[in-house]
C-alpha cells in the first residue's frame, strides 16, 4: 500500500499499551496504516506520497482535552475580554464595556468575560453602580474566570426578574450590602439562572464554536469533550452538532449532556428522546449525562468535608441533596447514559461516588466507565472508592500552575491531594485530563508541563509529591482521553489502522528540561489525515 504521507527522523510517542517510541509513521487517506522505523518505510513511499523529514521533533496522538467549555470559549471571544493584555484596572474594563455598549443596539446584552479580581489594581469587583454608569439601557455582565460568579447591572437584573424581594436559589446566593440590598454580585446557581436571560443567539453560539475550533487546533487539540455552557442544552448541543457537520468545527467533539443553567432538564429531555452516551459518530458523539454538585475552587466555593483553611466557618456550597443527585443521575444510568459530574471539593466527590454505588447496586453494568469532573480534593478514602467502582476522573492539571498559591490558601495541606495523578497512577485508576478552558489557558503542553513540575506560576511547589512523568502526563492527554469517551479503538494512539489525528511539536519533549516544557508549541496538527493547523513562523 503506498502512503499519502511519510514522516521519519522523528521522536514518534506512539503512547501504546507499552508506550514503544519510534521514528516514523505512515498515512494512508484518514488512517495510520504503518509505524515504525525509517528503514521501514520505503516500501510505502512512492512519487506521488508526501515526505516529511521531522528532524528529531516529537509526533504524537492528537491531544484530547477531556473537559472543556467549546461553546463558552468560542463566544468570549464575542465579547470584552478581562484577560487582554492591556487590562490592569476596572477602569480598563469600564472603557472596554463603554466601547461594546456604543456598538451594541439598546436593550442587547453587553458581556465581559475572564475577569479576576486579584488581577487587577483594585483587587475587588466592581459595583453595580458601576456598571449602572456605563448603561443602564444595555444589560450588562462580567463573568468572573470561574464561571461560576458574575457581577450584574441594574438592567441585567430587571431582565432576569432579580429584585430586592428576590430570594437566594437553591445552591446559589445573591449578594447583599451591610443593608440588605443587592450589591449585584451573583454566585453560583443565582449566577447560572441569569444566562437563562443573557444566552447567545443560535448565530453567535456557531460563529463561536468555529472561532474556538480555529484556537483548538493551534494547540495541538484534535478531540474534545465538552462540557457544556450556558443557556438551552438541546439547542446549544444541536447547533454544535451542524458546526460539526458543516465543517465550522474542525476537531472531534464529545458532547456531555450538561449545561450550566438547568442541566436536570437537559438531561431529563435527553431521556425521554431516547438519546444516550455513544450515539454518533466519529466526528460527533453523545457523551455523559452530567450534573453540578458545587461550585469553583477559586471562589472558593467547593463543598468541602471540613472548613477552608482561611474560613473555617465556610463548607461551600451543594447544589443538590443526595437523593436529588441519585434519583437524576440514577435515571439516566438505567437508560444507558454514562454518568458524571462537576464535583471540586471531597464533600462533593463522596456525594457523586455514593450516587455512582447506588446506581450501579440497582442496575449493574460492567465497563461503563462513569466519570467525575475535576475531582479536585480527592483524599485515600475517596481515591479507593474510585477504584473500587471504576470511576474515571477528569482532572485538571493546569490549575496547579494557575491557581496553586490560592489553594494552598484555601485548603492548605489538602492540596497534598488537590488532583492527585500520581496517586491515582499507583493505584491503576485511568485519569484523562483536561483543561476547563476557559477557565485557563487551553494549551495542553501547560497541563503537562504543570503535571510534571506540580509547582504554581510563582514557583512553589504545590502537593509536589503528585507529580507524574512525561509520558504518563501526555497519555493522560491522548489514549486516557480517547478511553473516557469509549473511543480508544479508534484514536488515542499512534498505531496501525488508528485515525490519523496527530500533533507535532516544535523539538523533542523528551530531551526538553521539564521546566520548560510550558516554553514549547505546536508545529502541525492534523485530524482524519489532513493538516489542519501549521505555525506560521515554523513550517516542516
Amino acid at each position: 500500500m503506498i502512503a499519502d504521507i511519510v514522516m521519519t527522523n522523528g521522536e514518534v510517542l506512539t503512547m501504546d499499551e507499552n508506550n514503544r517510541i519510534d521514528e516514523a509513521v505512515a498515512i494512508k487517506s484518514n488512517k495510520i496504516i504503518a509505524v515504525g522505523k525509517n528503514s521501514e518505510m520505503s516500501s510505502f513511499i512512492s512519487d506521488q506520497t508526501k515526505l516529511i523529514n521531522l528532524e528529531g521533533r516529537t509526533l504524537l496522538p492528537g491531544f484530547i482535552d477531556a473537559h472543556l467549555h467549546l461553546t463558552i470559549y468560542g463566544t468570549n471571544l464575542l465579547s470584552v475580554s478581562c484577560k487582554a493584555s492591556h487590562i490592569k484596572s476596572l477602569n480598563d474594563i469600564f472603557k472596554d464595556l463603554k466601547k461594546k455598549c456604543q456598538e451594541t443596539p439598546k436593550g442587547e446584552w453587553v458581556r465581559a468575560w475572564g475577569f479576576k479580581e486579584d488581577a487587577l489594581l483594585e483587587k475587588r469587583f466592581p459595583t453595580k453602580q458601576e456598571l449602572d454608569q456605563i448603561s443602564t439601557e444595555h444589560p450588562i455582565v462580567i463573568i468572573r474566570t470561574c464561571n461560576h460568579t458574575s457581577i450584574a447591572n441594574s438592567k441585567a437584573l430587571e431582565i432576569a426578574g432579580i429584585n430586592e424581594h428576590t430570594k437566594n436559589p437553591d445552591g446559589g446566593i445573591l449578594e447583599r450590602d451591610c443593608l440588605g440590598l443587592l450589591t449585584g454580585k451573583l454566585i453560583e446557581n443565582a449566577h447560572m439562572q441569569l444566562f437563562e436571560h443573557a444566552a447567545y443567539s443560535s448565530e453567535e453560539l456557531k460563529e463561536g464554536m468555529a472561532l474556538a475550533s480555529d484556537d483548538f487546533v493551534k494547540y495541538g487539540i484534535t478531540s474534545v469533550h465538552d462540557a457544556g455552557a450556558y443557556g438551552d442544552g438541546g439547542e446549544t448541543m444541536r447547533m454544535m452538532q451542524e458546526a460539526v457537520n458543516e465543517n465550522k468545527v474542525k476537531v472531534r467533539v464529545y458532547a456531555i449532556v450538561g449545561s450550566l443553567t438547568n442541566s436536570h432538564d437537559f438531561v431529563r429531555n435527553m431521556i425521554n428522546e431516547g438519546k444516550f452516551s455513544g450515539q454518533g459518530d466519529h466526528r460527533f458523539r453523545i457523551g455523559p449525562a452530567k450534573l453540578f454538585t458545587d461550585g469553583s475552587s477559586t471562589g472558593p466555593t467547593i463543598a468541602t468535608r471540613e472548613g477552608y483553611t482561611h474560613n473555617p466557618k465556610d463548607f461551600g456550597v451543594i447544589y443538590y441533596v443526595q437523593e436529588e443527585l441519585n434519583r437524576i443521575l440514577g435515571e439516566a444510568h438505567d437508560n444507558g447514559f454514562q454518568i458524571t459530574a462537576h464535583a471540586q471539593g471531597d464533600k462533593a466527590i463522596e456525594m457523586v461516588l455514593n450516587c455512582i454505588e447506588e446506581a450501579l447496586k440497582k442496575n449493574p453494568r460492567e465497563n461503563h466507565r462513569h466519570r467525575i469532573e475535576h475531582a479536585g480534593i480527592a483524599a485515600p478514602d475517596l481515591q479507593e472508592r474510585i477504584k473500587n467502582l471504576g470511576v474515571i476522573p477528569i482532572p485538571n492539571p493546569g490549575f496547579i500552575y494557575v491557581n496553586g498559591d490560592h489553594y494552598k490558601e484555601y485548603y492548605g495541606d489538602r492540596v497534598n491531594v488537590m488532583y492527585p495523578a500520581k496517586d491515582y497512577l499507583d493505584k491503576g485508576i485511568i485519569i484523562a485530563f483536561g483543561s476547563d478552558t476557559p477557565v485557563i489557558d487551553l494549551d495542553p503542553l501547560l497541563g503537562i508541563h504543570s503535571a510534571v513540575n506540580r509547582k504554581s506560576s510563582s514557583g512553589n511547589p504545590i502537593g509536589d509529591e503528585q507529580s507524574i512523568g512525561v509520558l504518563d502526563a501526555i497519555r493522560a492527554y491522548t489514549w486516557n482521553g480517547a478511553y473516557a469517551s469509549f473511543e480508544e479503538n479508534i484514536k488515542g494512539s499512534i498505531e496501525t489502522g488508528k485515525l490519523a489525528d496527530l500533533t507535532i511539536l516544535n523539538e523533542s519533549i523528551l530531551n526538553k528540561p521539564i521546566n520548560q516544557i510550558k516554553d514549547m508549541f505546536v508545529e502541525k496538527t492534523m485530524i482524519n489525515g489532513e493538516f489542519v493547523y501549521s505555525c506560521p513562523q515554523k513550517v516542516l
